[in-house]
């Protein structure tokens, strides 16, 4: 897939840290060591247009479509200046070895990918959590699964992000096993994940008490009063301002 080889090609040119959003037309995306035929509905794929590709991370299956919001974090170590003990653009927590900064692992960079997911669905008002399988919980359903791998030019961390996607297609694609649905306590994969869209419309049918004339949590930027930005209100109106309000809370 041509974002997934994008990433693997800007681990070893860019300076700095990179975040990167994309979408695509419906594709069944699989771990490194999962057996195809065991996860994907390969004839119902096949039937219906769905691509079916492997990615280099671990992790589940996942669909994704046009209302899937796809997102790469991308840690070159490149952008880990030794000498200055610093990266280039210090915003994650490092690891310290005898007072100086470390190149970063895995793992922390995965958390760190994580926590800001979180915080940016927070931001939004969403009740978001990070749960013990690397994904994005509101309540006990998933709107966010993700996974990490290490290369010898550094870290790549993607995941989705469900803004609204074709649960019917998603269901049919992807066959997990019982024992993975019995681990997750759910019957089916539809089950257990929910669109944002759909959080978001049951939230204002719960509840008619937002004041949009008071200014919402991290709106406001006084130092760079000229930049503008998407408000939390207008993330929400397509996947397209979802994604640059990612990109600039991120």
């Amino acid at each position: 897939m041509f974002y997934l080889d994008l990433e693997q090609e800007l681990v070893k040119v860019m300076p700095e840290p990179t975040i990167m959003t994309w979408v695509v037309d419906p594709t069944v995306i699989y771990g490194r060591h999962q057996v195809r035929e065991a996860e994907v509905n390969v004839a119902y794929c096949q039937e219906h247009g769905i691509a079916i590709c492997q990615r280099k991370s671990g992790g589940g299956c996942v669909y994704a479509d046009r209302g899937n919001l796809m997102i790469s974090y991308i840690v070159p170590f490149r952008s880990w200046t030794k000498d200055e003990g610093q990266r280039t653009k210090d915003k994650g927590q490092w690891t310290m070895d005898n007072g100086q900064r470390t190149r970063p692992t895995g793992a922390v960079v995965f958390q760190e990918y994580l926590d800001r997911i979180c915080g940016v669905l927070r931001s939004l008002g969403f009740k978001a959590v990070k749960s013990t399988h690397n994904d994005v919980m509101i309540g006990d359903r998933k709107v966010s699964g993700n996974a990490c791998y290490v290369t010898p030019s550094g870290i790549i961390v993607h995941g989705t992000l469900l803004y609204d996607v074709d649960f019917e297609a998603m269901k049919n694609a992807l066959t997990p096993s019982e024992e993975k649905l019995a681990k997750h306590g759910v019957q089916s994969v539809r089950q257990r994940v929910a669109n944002l869209v759909q959080l978001c419309q049951e939230s204002l049918t719960q509840s008619h008490t937002s004041q949009p004339n008071t200014p919402q949590p991290h709106t406001s930027q006084p130092n760079t009063p000229q930049q503008k930005s998407i408000a939390p209100h207008e993330a929400m109106q397509s996947i397209d301002t979802l994604a640059e309000y990612l990109l600039n809370r991120f």
